[in-house]
């Protein structure tokens, strides 16, 4: 095995596992429900799962590039953000204060100095 077959390989396995992990976040978009998410995501795994075995380097990369194509059609317009996380409703919604204005927090407790 040469250098750049090893290379192409870990390559397509970290494509794989990323294509995996994305998919496996847009079905919990879908599903509503855990109950359904658990039987869709076990779907998905088995769909990853039953093409584990092809070892053709161009077979693969067609695998990839029409799982990505499939996975784009398919993705949900509305995902779920966690209301915190950036493009979420909470995210910046107290910004940090302008530089000069001093937040205090020892509400009548300040020193009687």
């Amino acid at each position: 095995m040469s250098i750049s077959y090893i290379a192409r390989r870990a390559s397509q396995k970290e494509k794989v596992r990323i294509l995996y992990r994305r998919a496996l976040k847009d079905t919990l978009n879908w599903a509503v429900h855990r109950h359904l998410f658990y039987q869709d995501a076990s779907d998905l795994r088995e769909r990853f799962e039953a093409n584990k075995h092809v070892e053709d380097i161009d077979t693969i990369d067609r695998m990839i590039a029409d799982a990505e194509a499939h996975y784009n059609k398919f993705r949900h317009p509305d995902p779920y953000i966690v209301p915190w996380a950036p493009g979420g409703s909470k995210f910046t919604r107290n910004p940090t204060p302008p530089s000069g204005i001093e937040i205090v927090y020892n509400y009548g407790r300040e020193d009687n100095d």
